[in-house]
């Protein structure tokens, strides 16, 4: 376990490749240009570097990585939405666009350094070899410093937030959707155009449907109160609603009622809620009453569903090196490989067979 990690590249793939929507070869191709955070590499010499290396997604013709190049910097780089982070680089050309590019690049990796800082230490510069930072193997990640990945499907959320309508995040167990609507939460109030108040609500915690309207108007800070009255109070609140476990609106103590009355409140463009609902099913299928007597699904109609699926391996294996970034230990390329390959990508089950490998590591120290 010798082998140092490349943070940048990790950088790179986390927050360029997968913001951005670079394709296979375009990824390599920034890769091989830009190999760590004070070189940029000539065209010609990011085509003889993948003739070295063996490396089929990057062109051998130098021509066909100038125009990959321009593709990314000029329609990849441009999206309207995220034009500020290379702002001031599109009016460069040849090598002082790649010099613009790389500076934006360096800050941008500045940021995203500073945000995967964990508490992991006491001291900024010393490592820590004894703790574990694989942690927690299970539950909701809160803490904004140790949430990773999922650039994209936030801002696929928050796209769907900002047309005024709902989300409902879709996945298996432990895939990540409670991590996921905390951070979204903690964002709201960067990335929501018309400001809403963030409220969480884990169903796990809530009995029925009585102790719903108690625990949600507990959360909003106005009094109990359900039907008109409630309705009107939210209205004065604005507010944006993210429930965990909402698959517990089957269970006993909850009737389609609740439903219908979440979908009146954040139905219409000056709607007194929005909705970010957490299932392990589509909602049409898990509220499978909804169908009786010919009648839809009252969520499902107002939610557009966001499937939440396991990381693919080069988020998988950046999320690794980006956690052992702060401790003196180094897993190996093999065993990441392997790690990512037994998850299949699955956030839970990776942080648990890497802490089992970081444990054992450590007893190998001692």
């Amino acid at each position: 376990m010798t082998k140092t990690v490349n943070l940048w590249q990790s950088f790179l793939r986390v927050k360029i490749v997968t913001v951005y929507d670079l394709s296979r070869t375009e990824t390599a191709i920034l890769l091989a240009k830009f190999p760590d955070e004070n070189t940029v590499k000539s065209n010609t010499e990011v085509a003889d570097g993948g003739i070295a290396e063996e490396n089929s997604d990057i062109p051998i013709d130098p021509e066909n990585v100038r125009r990959q190049m321009w593709t990314i910097y000029n329609k990849r780089f441009c999206l309207k939405e995220n034009q500020e982070s290379f702002l001031g680089c599109h009016s460069q050309k040849g090598r002082d666009k790649d010099a613009a590019v790389l500076n934006c690049l360096k800050s941008q990796y500045s940021s995203w350094r500073s945000s995967q800082r964990s508490a992991f230490t006491k001291d900024d510069c010393t490592p820590a070899i004894s703790c574990n930072p694989f942690i927690p193997q299970t539950g909701k990640v809160d803490d904004p410093q140790l949430f990773f990945g999922r650039e994209r499907e936030i801002r696929r959320v928050f796209e769907v937030l900002n047309s005024n309508n709902s989300v409902a995040l879709i996945g298996e167990e432990g895939i990540g959707k409670s991590s996921l609507l905390s951070a979204i939460c903690q964002q709201a109030e960067n990335f929501l155009l018309s400001a809403r108040k963030p409220i969480y609500l884990d169903l796990n915690g809530v009995r029925d449907e009585d102790d719903f309207y108690t625990a949600l108007c507990e959360e909003v800070g106005i009094p109990k109160s359900e039907g008109y009255m409630l309705t009107r109070a939210l209205k004065k609140h604005r507010v944006l609603l993210a429930i965990d476990n909402v698959g517990k609106m089957t269970w006993e103590g909850f009737t389609r009622q609740v439903r219908d009355h979440l979908r009146g409140l954040a139905e219409g463009q000056n709607a007194a809620l929005q909705l970010i609902l957490a299932a392990t099913q589509p909602l049409d299928k898990l509220f499978n009453d909804s169908q009786d007597e010919g009648n839809t699904s009252p969520l499902a109609g107002i939610c557009q569903e966001e499937n939440i699926k396991p990381w693919d391996e080069a988020i998988a294996g950046a999320f690794i090196k980006a956690r052992l970034a702060r401790t003196l230990v180094r897993f190996t390329e093999e065993e990441i490989s392997q790690l990512v390959q037994e998850s299949g990508g699955h956030p839970r089950r990776l942080m648990q067979l890497c802490y089992q490998n970081y444990a054992r590591y450590m007893e190998d120290v001692k």
